[in-house]
């Protein structure tokens, strides 16, 4: 589901739309004013980061344990635990 930002062209406020399909695009209203005189902006995409290691599917560890280490893993990858 796509979200778009508008700017209404009668009192300038910015606001964002979020469509539930793109087969059927209503007409944004704008919130503060309720005129229908907007102007869609162009937006920067959003990006999500995601860091591998960071979180497991499995809830082990690094070194496959159930509890997290006292000390994190070495740069070389040896497990201070072991």
């Amino acid at each position: 589901m796509p979200i778009y930002e508008y700017q209404c062209q009668k009192c300038r406020a910015v606001f964002e739309v979020l469509q539930k399909t793109m087969k059927t695009e209503t007409e944004p209203v704008c919130p503060h004013c309720s005129s229908k005189q907007v102007e869609r902006l162009i937006s920067r995409p959003g990006i999500l980061k995601i860091e591998w290691g960071s979180a497991t599917s499995s809830s082990t560890t690094c070194c496959g344990r159930s509890e997290p280490c006292d000390t994190p893993p070495c740069s070389d990858g040896t497990c201070k635990r072991d």
